[in-house]
C-alpha cells in the first residue's frame, strides 16, 4: 500500500449536490489535508440519461464556494486520470474480460423475465430476492458459443464461498457471509458497467488508500473488497460514516428542509458556517466547541472519531451558527458577500453599490448585529432605497406611532428643531434629541416611535441616529414631514 494518503470524492452529475454529499467531501478533503496526502474528484458520469456536464459544473462550484480544493480532477487533470468514468470504459472492459476469462465472473443469459419470476417465487416464500446462480453451471464453451450467437447477457461476479471481513475506520472490525453477498452484476446487457465494478476499477487503478463514505455504501463493501481480490489489488481502507438525518429522525429528504448545496449558498448562508455546521454531523472537535475554521479541522479530524450514530441536522442550529459567522465577518466582506442578494432584490444594481461602496459597508455595520443571513439583508434595508414619500408602513410600527396623540404635531416641531441641528452629527443629534423630549416632560417612546415610522417604516432596527446618518438631511427631514402628513 503508498504510504502517501490518497482519498477522492466521487459525485454523479445528475442533480445538485447533497449536503450529505457535501460532509462526505468535507471529511475526505480534511482527511488528506491534515496527513500531507492528496484529494481527488472523479465524476461518475455512466449514466448518460440523467449525467449533465452542467450539473458536473454545478458539483466542482459548490466544493469551491465550501471552501475546499482539489490535487486531481476533471478540470486540473493530474497523473491518474481520465477523471470522468465515461472516458474509462475502455478499462473497465479490459478488466471485465480478465475476469471473465479467469473464471472470475461469468456470462448470465437469464432475460428480465425470468429474474421477475424467480424474484416473485422468492417473495412469496419470504425469502431474500437474490440470483439463483444457475448460469454458473453453463460450461465456458457453451457461453461463448451462446454469446457469439447474439444471445444477450449480463456478466455476473462470481462470489467464492466463506466469509468476507474488512476493517472499517468507523465501525471497526465488519464481517459479511458470502452466502449473504449475490451473484452481482458487473456489466449490463447493452455493455455499460455497473457501479459496483467501475468504482473499485477506478479507485485501484487512482491508487485510493482510504474510503471514506456513506453508510448507505456499507452494503456494497463486501462485493467491492472481494472484486479488490479477484482483481489482484490492493484494498482500501474503508470509512462508512452516519446518515444526516432530518429533525423527525428518519433520513435527510426534502420532507424535513433543505437538502441540496446549492439551496444554502442562494439561501445566503455564510460558507464558513455550513462548512462547520457539516462538519459537526457525526464529528466533534472536543464535544464543547462548536465555532471552529476548517484549519482547525484539517489539524484535529481523524475518521476514527466519527461516530456510528445517525446525526440530526438541525436548521435552527445552522441559522444560530450562521448568525455567529455574519457577527464575526468583517463589515467590508460583508458588504461585499451581501450586494449580490440586494441586487436580486431589485434595491440597487452591482454598480450602484460599488458607487456607494463606503456607505453601503456603513449600513452593514447597522445590520450586523441581526441578521443571521445574507439574504436577510434586504428585507431589513428597503427603507433605504424607497421614495421618500413612499416608505412602506409596517402595521405593527403604525400602531405604535399613533397611540401617541401628538405624534403629527411632535413630528411637525421636531422636524423643523431637527434642520437646524442636523449637521452636528449623530452622537450630538442623539444627545440633544433626548433633552428635547426631556424638556417637554414626555417619555422617549412619544417622540421615537413615530420618528422610527417616518424614518423606516419598520417597528425596529438600528439606531435612529444612524439610520439619519444613513438617509442623509434632506431625505430625513421629508421622510419626518410625510409622516406627519399620512398620520393626519
Amino acid at each position: 500500500m503508498p504510504e502517501t494518503v490518497r482519498v477522492r470524492f466521487a459525485p454523479s452529475p445528475t442533480g445538485k449536490l447533497h449536503v450529505g454529499g457535501a460532509r462526505t467531501a468535507l471529511f475526505n478533503w480534511a482527511f488528506a489535508r491534515g496527513r500531507g496526502g492528496v484529494f481527488l474528484l472523479r465524476i461518475e458520469d455512466t449514466d448518460p440519461e440523467r449525467s449533465r456536464r452542467e450539473h458536473e459544473a454545478e458539483i466542482l462550484e459548490g466544493l469551491a464556494w465550501l471552501g475546499l480544493d482539489w490535487d486531481e480532477g476533471p478540470d486540473v487533470g493530474g497523473p491518474h486520470g481520465p477523471y470522468r468514468q465515461s472516458e474509462r470504459l475502455e478499462r473497465h472492459r479490459e478488466l471485465a474480460d480478465r475476469l471473465l476469462a479467469e473464471g472470475r465472473a461469468y456470462r448470465c443469459f437469464c432475460g428480465p423475465e425470468r429474474l421477475a419470476e424467480l424474484r416473485a417465487e422468492q417473495e412469496a416464500r419470504k425469502q431474500t430476492p437474490a440470483y439463483d446462480r444457475r448460469c454458473r453451471s453453463v460450461a465456458p464453451d457453451e457461453s461463448a458459443r451462446r454469446a457469439a450467437a447474439g444471445e444477450a447477457f449480463t456478466l455476473r461476479f462470481l462470489v467464492p464461498e466463506g466469509e468476507t471481513r474488512f476493517r472499517d475506520a468507523v465501525r471497526r472490525d465488519v464481517t459479511f457471509a458470502n452466502a449473504e453477498v449475490d451473484d452481482w452484476i458487473m456489466v449490463r446487457t447493452d455493455g455499460k458497467p455497473t457501479y459496483n465494478f467501475v468504482v473499485v476499477c477506478d479507485d485501484a487503478d487512482m491508487a485510493v488508500t482510504h474510503v471514506l463514505r456513506g453508510e448507505e455504501h456499507l452494503v456494497n463493501t463486501p462485493k467491492q473488497v472481494l472484486l479488490y481480490r479477484a482483481l489482484g489489488f490492493d484494498v482500501p481502507e474503508f470509512g462508512h460514516l452516519p446518515l444526516m438525518l432530518g429533525t423527525d429522525g428518519r433520513k435527510l429528504s426534502k420532507r424535513t428542509g433543505d437538502t441540496a448545496l446549492a439551496d444554502y449558498r442562494d439561501g445566503g448562508y455564510p460558507p464558513e458556517a455550513l462548512a462547520n455546521f457539516l462538519c459537526l454531523q457525526g464529528w466533534a472537535l472536543d464535544g464543547e466547541t462548536e465555532v471552529f475554521s476548517l484549519e482547525t479541522l484539517v489539524e484535529r479530524f481523524d475518521v476514527a472519531d466519527v461516530g456510528k450514530a445517525g446525526s440530526v441536522f438541525d436548521p435552527d442550529k445552522l441559522l444560530w451558527l450562521a448568525g455567529e459567522y455574519v457577527r464575526a465577518d468583517s463589515p467590508e466582506r460583508l458588504a461585499e458577500r451581501c450586494a449580490p442578494f440586494v441586487a436580486a432584490a431589485g434595491l440597487a444594481d452591482a454598480d450602484e453599490l460599488e458607487r456607494r461602496r463606503p456607505w453601503f459597508v456603513d449600513v452593514l455595520r447597522t445590520e450586523q448585529e441581526r441578521i443571521r443571513t445574507y439574504a436577510e439583508l434586504p428585507a431589513r434595508i428597503a427603507y433605504l432605497f424607497a421614495a421618500d414619500d413612499a416608505v412602506e408602513y409596517d402595521d405593527k410600527a403604525l400602531k405604535n406611532a399613533r397611540k401617541h396623540a401628538r405624534a403629527r404635531e411632535l413630528l411637525e416641531e421636531y422636524g423643523a428643531w431637527l434642520a437646524e441641528r442636523f449637521d452636528e452629527g449623530p452622537d450630538a443629534v442623539r444627545e440633544a434629541t433626548k433633552a428635547w423630549v426631556v424638556e417637554r416632560e414626555l417619555k422617549m417612546p412619544v417622540l421615537f416611535q413615530p420618528l422610527r415610522l417616518a424614518l423606516t417604516g419598520l417597528p425596529g432596527g438600528p439606531d435612529l441616529f444612524e439610520v439619519m446618518a444613513l438617509l442623509g438631511r434632506d431625505a430625513s427631514l421629508r421622510r419626518i414631514r410625510v409622516a406627519g402628513e399620512r398620520l393626519a
